[in-house]
């Protein structure tokens, strides 16, 4: 395995974009958690759970200082993206962003003891954002919050950096491989069908969702796609490529029949 820690995807002008993945060990299903830098201003996507936030807080030090976090953005609310959320409470000022269908839950994962440690009220630390896209002052730039909803998450969203033109995709295009293949992009997408087919079929709500989706990232200037699991695709071609693909794939609700619900005695 590669021992370095994260790839740098983006350095220019005091703007950087790293990733972390290989910190996910044992058992867990590889993820990748992302760093935004702009000068004095980091923000944090999808950290993960217990699993991933020593080794990734360690991994952080080298590049930021924790405290300084303006922003942990949570696609949504599996376990593998913001299980962790005491922690950066408890160590960071840092503003906990997502779908705000999630604001109202995310406090369960918080103890008593910890929202009592906290110096300001817990829900003064979420930014519960509306169903449609929107925008966040970071740095002297800004981090816009995309709308992905069932995607697969009812309230789900993806963050995209003008700077840097990556669009942080979350679940979407997401690929089952090892970590050290998440760190290359995708080079021949036909043979990459293989290891994201199954999952987007099962975990994507349907064929109009994901097509919706499509059209809105044909209009934007993305150079990048970085999936929360596995690996990138990277350039305008092969972004092309994925947004066919995942526009003309049955998946979810397309895929049911009565079999689906029945019941076997």
């Amino acid at each position: 395995m590669n021992n370095e820690k994260s790839t740098l995807l983006y350095d220019r002008d005091g703007h950087q974009c790293h990733v972390f993945s290989n910190l996910v060990e044992g058992e867990g299903v590889q993820a990748n958690q992302f760093l935004i830098i702009n000068g004095h201003h980091a923000a944090l996507i999808d950290p993960g759970g217990d699993l991933t936030y020593t080794p990734l807080t360690i991994a952080l030090s080298g590049k930021v200082k924790i405290e300084e976090l303006d922003y942990v953005f949570a696609s949504h609310q599996d376990p593998d993206i913001i299980a962790s959320l005491p922690r950066w409470l408890m160590h960071t000022n840092a503003k906990i962003v997502c779908s705000n269908l999630w604001s109202r839950f995310l406090p369960h994962l918080a103890s008593s003891f910890v929202t009592s440690k906290l110096k300001r009220d817990l829900t003064s630390r979420l930014i519960g954002l509306p169903d449609g896209s929107s925008k966040l002052r970071f740095g002297n730039s800004s981090l816009y919050c995309i709308p992905a909803h069932f995607l697969h998450s009812v309230g789900n969203f993806q963050l995209y950096d003008p700077v840097s033109k990556i669009l942080f995709s979350g679940d979407m295009g997401a690929s089952m491989v090892s970590d050290q293949q998440a760190r290359q992009p995708v080079a021949d997408f036909q043979r990459h069908i293989t290891t994201m087919k199954g999952f987007h079929q099962r975990y994507m709500c349907s064929k109009r969702a994901t097509r919706l989706w499509a059209n809105m990232v044909r209009d934007m200037d993305v150079e990048m796609i970085v999936p929360q699991h596995g690996s990138p695709f990277v350039g305008k071609a092969m972004i092309n490529e994925f947004l066919d693909w995942i526009s003309d794939l049955d998946c979810g609700v397309d895929l049911l029949t009565q079999e689906s619900y029945s019941v076997k005695y």
